[in-house]
Order: structure tokens, then sequence, then C-alpha cells
């Protein structure tokens, strides 16, 4: 794989993409009952495409980009991967030619993908076995053209995590809990660093949303090895990566009626279920003040919306 530079403090260039990201509280009665004030990071409303923590890790991979005079990202993701649907859009946002190593076998299409398609980027589709070494895809068809630019899977990486730090600095109040889903654990590192580095005595979380989540620490511990660990939450998989049950749709369901906010079941819904649960098993101190990051992904509600059993809420 190429080295590229990562000098985080030399950037020159500047992207022009202002974002809105508010605090919005949740007013749920069996929160309010348990006297637990949750607050949620509106990073879905950043951008219909480039949405939530995609941005913040794209954004100084795509300035690196530039300040290296490379015009061509080449990426990897799922088939219906939020990853590669924010690089294609940003992409051709920022004048960028994008391609993506897609795992799963050739003609795979869905939505997501189609919309990739319509942003431009060129979809190079692999079997399982050889998407585990990405290292040696990109550098089969990349290796010797100067103008690519490597992106690493989910946008993991000190850039990533990054942009995701700086989501701390935008925060109007102080909270003594923060909690995000985990895919890479770039966005869970990015918030405990600035966590850390702020002197804040803030606790941080991961709800990761893979079975057998321990690794997050070890991704975190990779990119900063000196903070404290974040605490990892284990147990809200519900069995894999976009694995599902009926208490969880259920769950997201009720919670997008109740509040006029959409989730999905991959990440943002697996992330509100397992705080809903501690709430509710008394895990928190009372008036303790909850900030959860919605982290955007919504367009994977497209490959998953004929699991719901929908239901009466009237009734």
């Amino acid at each position: 794989m190429k080295q590229f530079s990562l000098n985080l403090f030399s950037f020159n260039v500047m992207l022009p993409f202002k974002i809105h990201s508010p605090e919005t509280e949740l007013c749920l009665p069996a929160w309010e009952k348990k006297h637990i004030k949750v607050t949620l990071k509106r990073d879905d409303l950043i951008h219909p495409f480039i949405s939530g923590n995609k941005w913040r890790k794209l954004k100084y991979n795509l300035e690196e980009a530039l300040q290296l005079q490379k015009n061509h990202l080449v990426t990897f993701g799922g088939a219906w991967s939020n990853h590669l649907l924010a690089t294609a859009c940003a992409g051709t946002t920022f004048k960028f030619k994008t391609t993506a190593f897609v795992r799963g076998e050739e003609g795979v299409n869905n939505p997501v993908l189609a919309m990739c398609r319509l942003f431009g980027m060129q979809l190079i589709y692999v079997d399982r076995e050889s998407y585990r070494d990405k290292e040696n895809l990109y550098n089969s068809y990349f290796g010797q053209d100067p103008t690519t630019f490597y992106i690493h899977e989910g946008g993991y990486g000190m850039l990533g995590a990054k942009g995701c730090s700086e989501l701390v600095d935008e925060l109007q109040h102080e909270y003594q809990h923060i909690f995000t889903a985990c895919g890479t654990g770039t966005t869970l590192a990015g918030i405990a660093n600035a966590i850390e580095k702020r002197d804040l005595f803030t606790r941080v979380h991961g709800i990761p949303v893979l079975k057998n989540g321990g690794f997050i620490q070890e991704e975190v511990d990779q990119l900063y090895p000196d903070i404290t660990p974040p605490i990892l939450h284990l147990d809200y998989h519900f069995g894999g990566y976009a694995k599902s049950n009926t208490d969880l749709l259920a769950f997201v369901q009720h919670f997008i009626a109740a509040t006029g906010i959409m989730i999905e079941p991959t990440y943002t819904g697996k992330l509100l279920y397992a705080v809903d649960d501690l709430i509710k098993r008394d895990y928190f101190t009372p008036a303790d003040q909850v900030l959860v990051i919605h982290t955007g992904g919504l367009t994977g509600l497209l490959g998953m919306y004929e699991r719901f059993n929908f239901i009466d809420l009237h009734q």
C-alpha cells in the first residue's frame, strides 16, 4: 500500500462544506420517569448522503488527497455500505474520481449501489476471500497509479478519528456520558481522545454492532494507545452485523413514531436500544445527562424494511 503523509497539522486546503448537527433533547416517558436526560447529537442532518460520522471520517482524508494532488479516491465496503455512498457523493461534490471494491459477487445490485453509480463511482466486485486482503487488491489494480488515494473501509484511521474528534468541540453542554455505535471504532476513538485531551469528566461508551465486538478496543488502541479505554457494551449486537430481531425492530418503530426522528436497525437502532435498556436497568445515576450520537446511515433502511412487522401504534 502507498504510504501517505499523516501530518495532521499541515493542511492548507479547506473544503467548502458547512455542517448542521444540533443537540436535540429526547423526551420519552420511561426515561423521564428515571430522571435521565438524553440528548441526541443529530449528525444525521449533516447531509443526505455524506451523512453523520461518514462526513467526519472523510473530511481529513479528502483534504489530505487534495494536499497530495490526488484526484482518484479508492475505498472498500459491502453491498449496503453507507461509507461507499458517502465517498461516491463526496467524490463528485469535490471533483474526485471514485472507485470502490465491493464485497460480493458480480452483478449484485441494490438502491445504495445504484446511487453510488449515479454519483459516478466505479464498482469492482470481489469475492469474500479476495476482499480480506485489501492491500493486495489495491496494489493489483492501482499500485502503479500515482493519482489514487487509499481510504480504508469505513473511513478507519487517524484521519477519520481526527474528524470525529471535532464533534466534542461542537457540544453546547457538558455530559456525564457519551454513547456511539461502533463498526470500526474510529468514531469512538476520536471522541474518547478528544474527551481525554480536554480533561473532561465524561465517560465514553461504545455499542459494537458486530458479534464479538471486543476487538473494537484493539482498533481504538491502534489509533490512540495511551488514552483511557472507553466502555464497551457487548450485548447489543442482536446476532451480528445487520442482524436484528422482533424486539429491536419494534423498538425502532416505536422510537421513530414517538420522536419523529428516523433511525435504522443496523447502527443507531442498536445504540438507542442499548441506552434504553441501560436506563431501565438503572445503569445511570438520576440526573445524569447522556449524549447519544446519531451517526446517520439511514439508507441502510432500504435493505431492511421488509423485516418490519408494522404495528398499529394507535391501538
